[in-house]
């Protein structure tokens, strides 16, 4: 591997020293190895303040257990300390969803495990707490995004407040952060109070005492104009309903832990405002004070996109870890992302919760650069091993109408049935394949992210003129022998309690996938995904799927157990025994050997 020494983001104090730095404006805290790629949370954010004139630093996997001497090294920043896990939660980093240890760490050089702590922004933040009280503490990525409010851990198989209550931290940032962290960068550089900091959209915060009378997004900071540091206010301000709208106060924390049904009312009102494009502030009661998680930013346009993936990112690992491999790394290295957010809605997914629902396209323009680029790496092969994200066929995806997007309530544009006003061609994506197929140095593009075939196909056939073309360019030119896809179920009760579409559609899949197989004279195999012990799922219904006669001859080996995460509306149901978009309830499976039956049973045949 052949490494960039130059424009790298320093990570030591030798390597401040040597760009001659005399003070750090940011230094962030990360539980994954640094990877410069966009890939990457941490690099993203590291890439978007220095282009914004910041010096960043980064420190990896700090060691928590000696001395606390990586916490110390480069001193204090100037303006904040920033948190992460890194890329997981840190908990189903290290987890099983039998609650085993974890052997390995993808994100970690050479695969070592027990390189972060559980919980490790709680842990990181409270210890830069403890040396440097002083100074903001800034969390964020997926562990803080999606445990922003009360949540249920299963691993302590109970309802634990807001990490801003645990953790000590003074600020959260959810979501993808680049637009809210530049903007409270620039907020806290320029001496804010805390009422004026507290109005930057897509943060969250803890405050003690009772909940002060609201103030428009984005006063005028006190100085009778906008401040000249945040051009994007204008146009934050004319985004109906944020400024406009009063705050939706939910249940206690308290109230939450006392009564299962509240917790489930909370979550449903937190679900529907992350997915509206115009949402309400939301504040949570918790001890002697609340928590308020801000409205987002607008969904990224195609420009803001492209000005995050042209940034100066050397797309390897930091040179630090010279000679060891990064596993995490060598999954993405010769990957392209397309874009942001999934309209899915799938109930045991965070995607949307933490990317949001509508879907943020780069443009063709940007992708091609990428891949030329990628192209010319002396260690690209000719490769690419992803084109996509986390579902690759929604690139360019909207709705036809945007006005009614706008005041949309729905947090899946596909469950139970496709939206309307959705435009589901495959015109665009099908299009930005041949392109990037067609770049000198290109022999395959693969797509190793999830497709959804409901977006193509319905139960009487392909939706439109581009449905087939695109089955068959993707099984013929952008799979390498096997198809992966996820019906996740075969019994519609079980699928409606995922959010999923009814498994004739998965049967159409494959009357389909056959017959462009026999056409064309090839052998790709479908591949489905299955998820054993999902709320509502009984060892009956296991036992219909294994016998159903759609599955036979297919390559059956993909199943996982049900593992509740932070933020997901199927954890809900796993911890309340309630589905909280109906507030009825739900059977759940939690005895261990029972939920180990039901994932056995997949393999008998």
């Amino acid at each position: 591997m052949t490494y960039r020494t130059e424009c790298n983001i320093p990570t030591s104090v030798k390597e401040v020293q040597k760009l001659g730095w005399d003070y750090i404006d940011v230094i962030l805290f990360t539980g994954d190895a640094f990877v410069d790629h966009p890939s990457f949370g941490t690099a993203c954010i590291a890439r978007y303040l220095e282009k914004a004139g910041y010096r960043v630093a980064v420190v990896p996997q700090p060691n928590w257990r000696d001395d606390l001497r990586d916490f110390r090294k480069l001193g204090a920043p100037r303006l904040y300390f920033g948190v992460n896990a890194g890329a997981m939660d840190s908990m189903v980093n290290h987890y099983t969803a039998a609650k085993r240890l974890r052997h390995d760490d993808a994100y970690t050089p050479e695969g070592k495990a027990g390189q972060r702590p559980d919980r490790a922004v709680t842990v990181y933040s409270k210890i830069l707490k403890q040396l440097w009280p002083e100074v903001p503490v800034v969390i964020g990525g997926v562990e803080a995004s999606l445990r922003r409010l009360t949540h249920y851990d299963y691993w302590d198989n109970r309802l634990m407040p807001s990490i801003l209550v645990d953790s000590g931290a003074d600020w959260l940032c959810y979501g993808m952060g680049e637009r809210p962290m530049l903007e409270l960068t620039k907020a806290i550089e320029a001496g804010r109070n805390r009422r004026q900091i507290e109005q930057i959209p897509q943060l969250a915060f803890f405050r003690a005492g009772k909940m002060q009378k609201s103030t428009p997004l984005h006063p005028q900071w006190g100085t009778g104009e906008e401040s000249p540091e945040t051009p994007s206010v204008a146009s934050l301000r004319t985004v109906s309903g944020i400024s406009r709208t009063a705050p939706l106060v939910l249940h206690s924390y308290e109230r939450c832990c006392a009564d299962k049904r509240a917790f489930a009312e909370n979550f449903h009102q937190i679900e529907t405002h992350a997915n509206m494009l115009h949402a309400q502030t939301l504040i949570e009661p918790v001890g002697d004070g609340y928590v308020q998680i801000n409205p987002p930013y607008p969904p990224a346009t195609t420009e803001e996109m492209d000005a995050c993936w042209d940034l100066p990112f050397t797309k390897l690992p930091h040179p630090r870890y010279k000679g060891k491999r990064i596993p995490a790394y060598d999954m993405i290295k010769d990957s392209i992302i397309t874009h942001r957010g999934c309209f899915g809605g799938c109930n045991f997914c965070t995607i949307a919760a933490h990317q949001g629902k509508f879907i943020q396209s780069r443009s063709e323009k940007s992708i091609l650069a990428e891949v030329r680029k990628l192209a010319a790496m002396p260690e690209f092969h000719g490769n690419i091993s992803d084109l996509g994200a986390p579902t690759a066929n929604m690139y360019g995806m909207h709705g036809k109408n945007l006005e009614l997007c706008a005041k949309c309530r729905r947090k899946s544009c596909l469950f139970p049935g496709p939206c309307p006003n959705l435009d589901r061609s495959h015109e665009r994506v099908l299009k930005l394949y041949r392109d990037v197929d067609a770049v000198k140095g290109i022999r395959h593009s693969y797509i190793g992210s999830g497709v959804r075939y409901d977006l193509f196909l319905d139960e009487k056939g392909f939706v439109d003129a581009t449905g087939k073309p695109y089955l068959r360019e993707l099984m013929l030119k952008h799979t390498s022998g096997r198809l992966k896809v996820a019906p996740e179920h075969t019994e519609d009760k079980v699928l409606n309690y995922m959010a999923k579409p009814s498994f004739r559609l998965f049967e159409r899949l494959r009357r389909e996938f056959d017959q462009i197989n026999r056409e064309n004279g090839t052998h790709t195999e479908l591949v489905p995904y299955f998820i054993s012990s999902h709320p509502g799922c009984t060892l009956e219904d296991m036992r219909r799927l294994a016998a159903n006669p759609c599955l036979k001859g297919i390559w059956m080996e993909q199943v996982q157990d049900f593992m509740p995460t932070p933020m997901t509306t199927s954890s809900v149901m796993f911890w309340s025994g309630i589905d909280p978009r109906t507030m009825k309830p739900v059977f759940v499976e939690r005895d261990s050997s029972k939920k180990k039956a039901q994932k056995a049973l997949f393999f008998k045949k």
